[in-house]
């Protein structure tokens, strides 16, 4: 590998240094079938010279035998490394990428496109803070380009990044492209993302990707010469997306090693920690102060979002795995229900009444959805009425859980305003959700949940794995 960087060979030590201290940016490239986001990001490794000797020769070859360029080398055989992604030469599973330039460290989620992966699709959204949307030239904005740019945005991501690629097939055109983004911005209209950029290029070629296009002089943003995808990826800020504002510690551990230490461990969700300042735990309401903040390197005088910490107190308060630690000024808002969106994951669609385990920050307990408001038209961004949720699907729904917990909005506090939603059976994953704010409850929360129904589901996997069981013994487990 021949990295940008000369210190690699002069002073390891130095560049090792730098590297650590360099700005990390997670981004997920998404978009339609046959965009070409496997073959970007391995243009992008390929010109960012970040691709082993080794792994160029490996896909060099296998470029003759599942190679989709010709003659060229297919660099999507970088990231489509399933032998059933080269077959159909398509993205099935979320592949992870890293690579770093001279500015910037990146890790990439090449995620798939074609409809029944979207779920793939926002398991990698859910960590981003930026999304490359690629569009075809030849084709413009497609309905899994409205889908992936609707979750995104639902998603929280801030910066979308609409690469136009394959504009080598359209002459690169700049009457086409100017179609796709007035065609796009029409679109973005009913997006909520107040940074959306657009760049002509072509992945195959490598025009606008690494290094500036001689085919597109005409490519300019505010009358300045428009600059390459990669160099938008090492400027974009991204430091200034996190909520410094409000505290948010959701503890996950509470560790005691001996009688003199009492740490609450967790990872920072929101706000700037220091020692001294007032706290309070939810949902107890006591207060105290902080005492120190404990890493493995020492202790820290200020910790902020996404650094995984412990802290001790002044005082001795009953604190558990599941409450949070947030400002003694805060007002959290606690509720046994909330609205939410819903992504739903699973084949067996999602059903209003039905008991579910929900895991909201570190705290896990048993909710149901016991109203579907509406589900949304990814296409048109309409709602309509559903009775359940299929496969893929996303829906605004009123969340009802068997005890009160604090909500915070997920465009406030991404980190504690969202849930995943699990299958009290198989311990599934089968959905995620983000909350958009507390709801009136029914208060009919455990005496609506089909108690048969549940008994029936548990029967047949008893019967399953466990034959020598009979039905008394099911009834049991149940206290019925």
């Amino acid at each position: 590998m021949s990295h940008q960087s000369t210190l690699i060979a002069d002073n390891i030590e130095q560049y090792l240094q730098e590297h650590e201290n360099k700005d990390l940016l997670r981004f997920i490239t998404c978009g339609s079938v046959d965009d070409g986001k496997s073959t970007l990001i391995g243009r992008l490794l390929h010109d960012s010279k970040m691709i082993y000797e080794d792994q160029l020769a490996a896909i060099t070859q296998a470029s003759k035998t599942s190679g989709t360029t010709g003659d060229q080398v297919d660099l999507a055989l970088l990231v489509d490394g399933l032998q059933s992604e080269r077959e159909q030469g398509i993205t099935i599973d979320v592949a992870y990428r890293f690579f770093s330039t001279d500015r910037r460290k990146f890790i990439i989620a090449d995620t798939p496109g074609h409809e029944q992966y979207t779920r793939n699709m926002a398991t990698g959204a859910s960590t981003a803070s930026l999304a490359v949307i690629l569009i075809d030239a030849r084709y413009g904005v497609q309905t899994q380009t409205r889908r992936h740019s609707y979750i995104a945005d639902l998603l929280g991501i801030q910066h979308l990044v609409i690469a136009v690629n394959k504009m080598d097939l359209v002459d690169y055109s700049e009457e086409r492209f100017n179609e796709i983004v007035a065609e796009y911005q029409a679109f973005a209209e009913n997006l909520n993302a107040p940074d959306i950029r657009f760049v002509p290029l072509s992945a195959l070629t490598g025009d606008n990707v690494v290094n500036a296009s001689d085919n597109m002089p005409w490519y300019r943003v505010d009358g300045e010469p428009g600059t390459p995808l990669l160099s938008l990826l090492e400027t974009v800020e991204v430091a200034h997306d996190s909520n410094l504002s409000d505290l948010r510690l959701p503890v996950q551990y509470v560790n005691r090693p001996n009688l003199d230490f009492r740490g609450y461990c967790g990872t920072l969700s929101a706000g700037i920690l220091r020692p001294g300042q007032a706290v309070k735990a939810l949902p107890s309401n006591k207060t105290s102060k902080i005492e120190r903040i404990v890493t493995f390197d020492g202790d820290l005088e200020a910790a902020y979002p996404g650094q995984a910490i412990t802290v001790t107190l002044e005082d001795e308060i009953d604190i558990s795995r599941g409450d949070w630690i947030v400002a003694a000024d805060a007002e959290v808002p606690m509720s046994n229900a909330f609205e939410a969106d819903i992504v739903w994951m699973h084949e067996t669609p999602l059903e209003t009444g039905r008991p579910y385990d929900l895991k909201l920050a570190t705290r896990d307990l048993t909710g149901q959805v016991s109203h579907i408001d509406y589900q949304v038209d990814v296409n048109t961004l309409e709602h309509k009425d559903a009775e359940h949720l299929e496969l893929n699907a996303i829906g605004r729904c009123q969340v009802e859980l068997t005890a009160e917990v604090p909500v915070d909005d997920y465009r406030k506090s991404p980190g504690t305003g969202s849930f995943i939603v699990i299958d009290r059976l198989t311990n599934v994953t089968i959905g995620a959700g983000m909350i958009r704010g507390t709801a009136k409850g029914s208060g009919q929360i455990g005496g609506d949940v089909d108690w048969k129904g549940f008994e029936v589901e548990l029967n047949a996997l008893v019967r399953k794995y466990f034959p020598h069981w009979e039905a008394k013994d099911v009834s049991k487990l149940l206290n019925r």
